[in-house]
């Protein structure tokens, strides 16, 4: 992953909302309908979060019939804290 992807996922999550999202997915997978009922925002806004979250690759997609179901990437996730764990000791 280079370092364009890591700041995509820093601004996917510089949202509270997605930060939300972020939080609601960590260890299991939801779909649109769910994640609506736990925020205060319209299907288009929810659409534009998880485009963001798909986009920078922290977050997958998966279209089941008629519902579009979410979770992390867990290989994502371990490659950007990774980065961070890098950055952290080249520091020492």
């Amino acid at each position: 992953m280079d370092e364009r992807n890591y700041i995509n996922i820093c601004k996917a999550l510089s949202d509270s909302n997605r930060m939300r999202i972020f939080k609601m997915l960590k260890g299991k997978e939801m779909c649109a309908n769910e994640i609506l009922e736990h925020l205060k925002c319209s299907q288009p806004t929810l659409s534009y979060h998880m485009k963001l979250l798909c986009g920078s690759g922290l977050v997958n997609a998966d279209k089941q019939g008629l519902w579009m179901h979410y979770s992390i990437n867990d290989k994502t996730l371990r490659e950007f804290t990774d980065y961070f764990k890098y950055m952290q000791e080249a520091e020492k």
